[in-house]
């Protein structure tokens, strides 16, 4: 293949680089209103925590700068070979990391102090678009796609082993971009019908329907039948008169057991829905013999994965989670109210944020974050600084902010001419949603607190590294898209 030259800084990106330095500033001076002391009041102070992130700013931007300088080729040459030298470090930080809050993640040198996973985010997303850039790659293949997923969990595996679940389930953000690049949208579902069943079966597992139904297992016994009934309705073979058949009688069943239990005699309803399941599992079995179509056979996985998946939720709930991680969730899901344990920080940051008004009360002003009620305020909570501060107005600019910066990357993406481009830059731009879904949702209370840092505004220099290093690999790849002939 034939290059030609061309001028690099002309090739840039500005805009995206423009969004990047107003967000990592916004973000210093998020950080010095949140960890802002009466006695110490100067920005660059080096003892604070702005000071601090100010030579964290500094050396992401010479990063940035040593990465544009670089030949493109470089990061598809060597991906494989930057991917296992970080799984090495993962592995290694297992053995040698000091513990930390309960995790072995972090790795101190004098008195810098590094985390390696925030770097496995930007090693997976060059394998990954390595492996899938090949020659005749094909995703819907199942050994590309084990291959694949062999990229994707073993960095999830060895932070798990660090004991850093936040910093693990960044990685499933990956699977958005193999939906792009032609997964079956029914994997996607499926990661949404676990999460569904896990929700349901702990938020209503201890609470009972008509004295001995348990709720949480019954609507999603409710819920897989009626998906089953969808699969296997909805195609031009399944829509024979027999499957409208089918169709009735399962609706019938469902309607008569709710009446005989509602006025002739209490009994658990969730035997019904097991027995339809099973029932509607042996028609798309006869179904797949008639037509031999794989399809049928998906729906049995999926009917029996079901009923695999919500039978161990309670032992992975009890067993496998740690006790804060429990009661985290607990919270989230409003099992439990625990506004002075579990719940301060959650209790604390909406207050902050919902104190804040329209306008805010002016930077430097807030009394919640200035009086030190929100734990870790500069780091995983910096947004309720902000909320309180700059109120409704200035968390939406913040929000538009990583919005116009997610679609600029994807615009980025899809101009790509080579593939190996394509995958890293929808890489880059998943990992940022997920980061932002996950903060945002944690701050508000949506979501259970996991530790996940606001890209480019938390304080911390792993994930600013993490995060420069991983958007100008993207930027330098883009400059250089036009260089191939």
């Amino acid at each position: 293949m034939s290059y030609r030259k061309i001028n690099i800084w002309d090739n840039l990106d500005w805009w995206t680089i423009a969004l990047y330095l107003t967000m990592v500033v916004a973000g210093w001076f998020s950080i010095y209103a949140a960890s802002y002391d009466y006695d110490r009041t100067g920005m660059l102070d080096w003892s604070g925590r702005s000071g601090k992130q100010m030579v964290w700013i500094l050396t992401s931007l010479a990063l940035g700068f040593l990465i544009v300088m670089i030949e493109s080729d470089w990061y598809e040459i060597f991906a494989f070979w930057i991917y296992f030298l970080i799984m090495a470090l993962l592995l290694l930080t297992v053995f040698v990391a000091t513990d930390i809050k309960g995790s072995r993640s972090w790795l101190v040198f004098g008195p810098v102090s590094l985390q390696p996973a925030e770097f496995a985010k930007f090693a997976t997303a060059l394998a990954m678009a390595k492996a899938m850039s090949a020659y005749r790659f094909n995703l819907l293949e199942w050994r590309n796609f084990a291959r694949i997923l062999g990229i994707i969990f073993l960095p999830m595996m060895l932070i798990l082993l660090q004991k850093e679940t936040g910093s693990a389930l960044v990685f499933l953000a990956f699977f958005l971009v193999l939906y792009r690049e032609g997964m079956s949208g029914f994997i996607i579902f499926s990661g949404f019908c676990a999460v569904l069943y896990f929700v349901l079966s702990v938020r209503f597992g201890h609470v009972f329907w008509m004295n001995e139904t348990p709720l949480g297992e019954y609507l999603i016994l409710l819920f897989i039948i009626a998906v089953t009934l969808f699969l296997l309705y909805n195609d031009k073979k399944g829509r024979s008169r027999h499957s409208k058949y089918v169709l009735a009688g399962a609706l019938g069943v469902l309607i008569i057991s709710l009446i005989i239990a509602g006025y002739v005699h209490t009994y658990k309803l969730t035997w019904i829905a097991l027995a339809l399941i099973a029932a509607l599992a042996v028609y798309a079995f006869f179904l797949f013999i008639k037509y031999l179509s794989k399809r049928y056979i998906v729906i049995m996985l999926f009917s029996f994965c079901s009923l695999g998946f919500l039978y161990s939720v309670d032992y992975v709930f009890n067993e496998i989670l740690e006790p804060h991680q429990k009661i985290r969730i607990e919270v989230a899901l409003g099992v439990i109210d625990d506004p002075g344990g579990a719940g301060y920080n959650v209790n604390q940051s909406k207050i902050a944020i919902g104190s804040g008004g329209l306008l805010g009360k002016g930077y430097l002003n807030g009394t919640q974050t200035k009086l030190k009620y929100v734990p870790e305020q500069d780091t995983d909570f910096i947004f309720c600084t902000i909320g309180e501060e700059k109120g409704f107005i200035g968390s939406f600019v913040v929000l538009a902010l990583f919005f116009t910066l997610i679609i600029r990357i994807i615009f980025l993406a899809e101009r790509q001419r080579s593939v190996f481009y394509r995958i890293y830059g929808y890489s880059v731009a998943a990992i940022i949603f997920f980061h932002l879904f996950i903060n945002i949702g944690m701050v508000t209370g949506i979501t259970p607190v996991i530790g996940i840092p606001l890209p480019l505004f938390s304080y911390g220099g792993s994930s600013l590294w993490s995060f420069t290093i991983l958007l100008f690999i993207f930027l330098r790849l883009d400059a250089s898209r036009n260089a191939r002939l």
